[in-house]
């Protein structure tokens, strides 16, 4: 397994992994085609607060990853939040998900203080995995505005 920065030639690949992604019951909002691409261009540009991943297995694209990075004064340092995972069904199971958590957790040991993500509920599959990996439900009530 091969995990690394998205690349240009990536860009439709993503975006037809995202609007599976984002269109599944794995997400509250679906976001539109505009915002998906603006998300990779994001990922392709030099902004410091997200990155994109991409999972490859046996060379082909198995899945991507965004992380926003920012800031937690609750814990007093870089907050690390997986904002997407997303592992193409054929490569489900093959422990990628654990891997991918591997990865950006020994890239930001010595930095990040926490990291965080957000899950339906009734996605028992992904809550497990996380579970596995350390994570726990947080008692928090979320809110969001949007803009």
């Amino acid at each position: 397994m091969l995990i690394r920065d998205f690349r240009a030639c990536d860009r439709e690949e993503i975006f037809k992994m995202m609007r599976v992604f984002y269109d599944s019951d794995a997400v509250l909002h679906t976001a539109s085609d505009e915002i998906l691409y603006r998300d990779i261009d994001d990922c392709l540009s030099d902004l410091p607060y997200i990155e994109g991943y991409v999972i490859e297995e046996n060379g082909e694209i198995a899945g991507y990853s965004m992380v926003a990075k920012s800031y937690t004064t609750e814990y007093g340092g870089l907050l690390i939040f997986i904002e997407d995972l997303y592992i193409k069904e054929d490569f489900r199971g093959l422990g990628i998900g654990s891997s991918f958590f591997c990865f950006i957790e020994e890239k930001y040991k010595g930095q990040a203080v926490r990291y965080k993500l957000e899950v339906e509920e009734e996605n028992e599959n992904a809550i497990s995995v996380y579970e596995k990996r350390g994570y726990k439900k947080l008692g928090y009530f979320t809110m969001s505005k949007e803009v």
